[in-house]
């Protein structure tokens, strides 16, 4: 029978991906526009936040936690503060806030400050009970607003009342003996916090729960689903600020309402402690569901062609000397039609093998669904099994899924198909590679280009809260053959405000604080060039060697090995570099400050899609520890997570901030808009950027380019097998 030649298309050049680095506000600008503005019919499904960013009264918190995810942006203001707050309910019992804080006039100059704080909720409300909270505010900043509490919340209809204990600055107004000295006398005394800016960021454990209490608490009024009122008691008695901004604290009752203007953006008003007004916009979204096309917006895939009766026996097809040739060929079309690549392809009498790069798919799970189709629309009857490889986009084959046509034929209009057909698939490593597989003519070199502009940043030094320059970018990479990856990018700074931030005052080796330093010149600059050769030395093991200039401020060369099971959660590795400083015009210059530096690696996907992170080895500054990171990621791909790094490198000689720490997103735009998409946000925010623990910029780590391709991601990721 003659081999079915249908959707033969000519092969084109690969899309240049963009690169586009972008801000928070940026980022936070267009998940305003992804939300459904329809709200709430009950007007307690998500607590209204108060004016330090968490769910509360108005500046006292309550005990409700947020939704499960949602991640809360409030900015307030009211006499010579403003407040800038990032929440995250982690789980549906623990939350985490980042805030920032301008202070005009505090010891007579412009001070900005930096918190954390975390909350759990000790118990839901019940039909008779209270919910109840524990909330530690500003634990590890400058311990302006540090303070601890125990706060209990009740729902009646459409009021709902709050009460609560605290310690620290909600101890601060007409405060009583520490009930928890009849456990302790230390209780009864808070010590003084670490002062001046080199001591800020330590967690001050000896101050938790000691010294007076003091008690707090309201009312909330829902009027209808969009509009709340608020009164409240506070125990708050703006002492800092009373003696360093003049703030005038002439009553402890705070009025105010919150107007739902939408399902996430909320508007509220107040006023404070009887002397100033004061106003907040606020706006929450959920990572779970962040666009209105959460199946996405893209072509519909192939439907699966259903084989007549008998003619899996028909082999006649094997007696065409040219058709491996004419279904490569037809194969390499159809899928280029769907924005993938074809690496690699194989048939038998029963058995066809892809190995294939998914592109922007909008998951690693969905691009096997759409390839096995296209696979059942033109393999001959007699091929019941089809094998798809998927290789990463730089060329590593990472996982092999085997798939029974005769499954996809029965499985695709089943009611729960999708979970089916995962169960009766295989997936497996892909190594062993199967020998006599046809490379696509013209398929090497592959290359792509782009020219786009770039925006890059910076935050929270105390002379210049954000630092912004924005350029242009021309970016281009080649592959000569399989895993061979030759890339570089070259920027054009068109403006920016990083002049006048403070010079570096580390005592330690400015491997990262001079880097304002590396944004002075106006001509054009080498952001990287790299070479890097990808390959497999073993099952279950990948690797990479990469030289070149890695980043702005480093160049060498880097080696790592990273042993990951297709069917673990758990991976294993290990990096060594030699990294040498560039010189500040980002030519192709080095200065004198080199540095061998490497960790070894755990990798751990844990239930309900936290991964867990542990790097231990030596930093740039020659300092020894280990860093611990936790993310939580969602189906959509949009990651939210938060790290820390302690090194021999003690607190004072590390200088502000004690110790680097700081919380990251990364964000595919394919989840805000459902459209396909390589361009993506990611941030590491931190506190304060210092020397210790300062870990050097490798793009081409393996981790992350190999788990998205293994058995715990496409589980997770299979309900949009039939998409």
């Amino acid at each position: 029978m003659p081999v079915p030649t249908h959707g033969l298309r000519r092969s084109r050049t690969p899309r240049g991906a963009v690169p586009l680095t972008m801000g928070l506000c940026a980022g936070l600008g267009l998940a305003l526009t992804a939300g459904p503005a329809i709200p709430q019919e009950d007007p307690w499904s998500r607590p209204t936040l108060n004016y330090m960013g968490v769910p509360g009264i108005v500046d006292m918190p309550t005990a409700h936690p947020m939704r499960d995810a949602d991640l809360s942006m409030s900015v307030g203001t009211f006499k010579d503060t403003i407040r800038g707050t990032l929440h995250f309910q982690i789980t549906p019992r623990l939350s985490g806030v980042f805030r920032y804080v301008s202070l005009d006039g505090y010891n007579n100059k412009d001070y900005y400050d930096r918190s954390f704080d975390l909350r759990f909720l000790l118990a839901e409300e019940g039909r008779y009970s209270p919910a109840v909270t524990l909330g530690l505010q500003d634990f590890g900043g400058t311990g302006i607003y540090a303070g601890e509490y125990l706060v209990a919340t009740k729902t009646f209809g459409r009021l709902r009342a709050t009460g609560g204990i605290g310690w620290g600055r909600f101890g601060s107004y007409n405060g009583f003996s520490n009930p928890l000295g009849i456990l302790s006398d230390r209780f009864e005394t808070r010590p003084e916090g670490a002062t001046g800016v080199e001591q800020t960021g330590r967690v001050d454990f000896g101050q938790w729960f000691r010294g007076d209490a003091a008690l707090f608490g309201g009312l909330q009024y829902a009027v209808n689903d969009r509009l709340l009122l608020s009164a409240e008691y506070s125990s708050d008695a703006y002492v800092s600020e009373s003696e360093r901004m003049g703030f005038e604290h002439n009553s402890p009752i705070n009025l105010g309402f919150s107007y739902r203007l939408t399902d996430g953006l909320d508007l509220s008003a107040a006023y404070l402690y009887g002397s100033t007004l004061a106003a907040q916009l606020s706006y929450t979204f959920n990572p779970k569901t962040p666009t209105r096309y959460p199946g996405g917006v893209g072509p519909a895939p192939k439907p699966v062609f259903l084989r007549p009766p008998q003619s899996a026996v028909d082999l006649g097809w094997t007696q065409q000397p040219d058709a491996p040739e004419i279904l490569r060929t037809t194969l390499k079309g159809l899928l280029e039609a769907d924005d993938m690549e074809l690496e690699r392809f194989g048939v038998e009498a029963h058995v066809a093998r892809a190995e294939v790069r998914t592109g922007a798919q909008q998951s690693e799970a969905q691009a096997v669904g759409r390839v096995a189709r296209i696979m059942s629309q033109l393999m001959p009857a007699s091929v019941e099994r089809f094998e798809i490889t998927l290789v990463t986009g730089t060329g590593l084959p990472v996982s092999r899924i085997k798939l029974n046509r005769s499954d996809l034929e029965e499985l695709e209009y089943a009611p729960d198909g999708a979970w089916q057909s995962y169960a009766r698939a295989e997936v497996e490593d892909a190594l062993p590679e199967h020998a006599g597989q046809i490379v696509p003519q013209g398929a090497f070199p592959k290359y792509e280009w782009s020219l786009a502009p770039y925006l890059t940043s910076s935050y929270f030094d105390p002379r210049q809260p954000i630092t912004l320059t924005l350029g242009a970018q021309l970016r281009g990479s080649i592959e000569p053959v399989p895993g061979l990856v030759l890339e570089g990018a070259v920027r054009q700074k068109l403006t920016s405000n990083s002049a006048g931030v403070r010079p570096s005052n580390s005592i330690l080796p400015h491997v990262r604080t001079d880097n304002t330093l590396y944004q002075e010149t106006d001509d054009p600059t080498l952001n990287y060039l790299t070479a890097t050769q990808y390959f497999r030395p073993g099952q279950d093991v990948f690797a990479r060697v990469t030289a070149g200039y890695f980043e702005p401020m480093y160049g060498g060369i880097s080696g790592e090995v990273l042993w990951k099971p297709v069917d673990s959660r758990l991976g294993l590795g290990l990096e060594v570099n030699y990294a040498q400083q560039r010189e500040y015009d980002q030519g192709f210059g080095f200065m004198d400050y080199g540095v061998v530096t490497g960790h070894a690696s755990a990798y751990y996907k844990a239930p309900n899609n936290f991964h867990y992170q542990v790097d231990a080895g030596r930093y740039l500054a020659k300092d020894w520890g280990a860093t611990f990171g936790v993310d939580r990621e969602f189906d959509n791909g949009i990651t939210i997570g938060a790290f820390a790094t302690f090194t021999d490198v003690s607190f004072d000689d590390f200088g502000e901030g004690s110790f680097d720490k700081g919380i990251r997103f990364y964000v595919p735009f394919s989840a805000i808009t459902g459209e396909r998409s390589n361009v993506t946000i990611s941030r590491a925010l931190r506190p304060v950027l210092r020397d210790g623990g300062a870990r050097l910029n490798v793009g081409t780590r393996l981790y992350e380019q190999v788990r998205q391709y293994q058995q715990p991601e496409l589980q997770s990721q299979w309900g949009r097998f039939w998409r």
